[in-house]
């Protein structure tokens, strides 16, 4: 089970959209990790070698494909099942 801890003292009041239409960015989603904040990986899209090692184009949750990027394997560590799920979707 995953908690979310968070100081109240660092939050600030949404402001909701002024005119029809506006679009509005979701809040990012944060995950404890080993005590460290960090950012929920929705799904690997892609991969590609570089150097010694394979990188991964991560679509982050909450964000829009705009915010995806080029993540070191080594970085991705506490998402292996994500990139198993992008593997057997490769091989099929």
């Amino acid at each position: 089970m995953i908690h979310n801890m968070f100081n109240e003292d660092l939050l600030t009041r949404c402001n909701k959209p002024q005119f029809k239409g506006q679009h509005v960015e979701p809040v990012p989603i944060l995950t404890i990790i080993n005590e460290k904040e960090e950012y929920e990986v929705k799904e690997v899209q892609k991969h590609r070698k570089r150097d010694r090692g394979t990188q991964y184009l991560v679509h982050w949750k909450s964000y829009r494909d705009e915010h995806n990027q080029w993540i070191v394997e080594s970085w991705l560590f506490y998402v292996k099942e994500v990139i198993e799920d992008y593997w057997m979707k490769c091989l099929s």
